[in-house]
């Protein structure tokens, strides 16, 4: 059996790469295939991509979704990361399940780990503040 996904009116989302929005009322339906997909609530936008946690969220979701350019979404990750740990070394217990996760291919569980580094730098720069 598929993934049975409901979609809201307006609700957008992307399925293996292609971005799918609901221009009518709600929707059903059922991928029955093995494909990246991403929910609106879980896709970053480049504008949105504004603090160093969010942009290493966006090169996951990258190599979640954009599979034919892996090794260049890799190397801005592992860029990114190295620069993230210089600034926040405590971090390090984080970004080691994220990158574990991705070692293995496994990007949409590193996106929901990311979430947490997302959530551990905007507690950081609160306490800053």
């Amino acid at each position: 059996m598929g993934l049975k996904i409901t979609l809201k009116p307006g609700e957008r989302m992307i399925i293996d790469g292609a971005v799918i929005t609901n221009a009518g009322p709600k929707c059903h339906f059922i991928v029955e295939n093995n494909v990246p997909i991403l929910r609106e609530k879980d896709i970053l936008s480049t504008e949105k991509a504004t603090t160093p946690a969010k942009r290493i969220y966006f090169a996951i979701q990258l190599m979640y979704i954009d599979n034919g350019n892996l090794a260049v979404h890799h190397n801005a990750y592992w860029d990114l990361v190295r620069d993230f740990l210089e600034a926040a070394p405590r971090s390090i217990a984080i970004i080691d399940k994220i990158s574990n996760e991705i070692l293995q291919g496994n990007y949409y569980p590193a996106m929901k780990t990311c979430k947490k580094l997302i959530a551990y730098e905007e507690e950081v720069i609160s306490r800053v503040q």
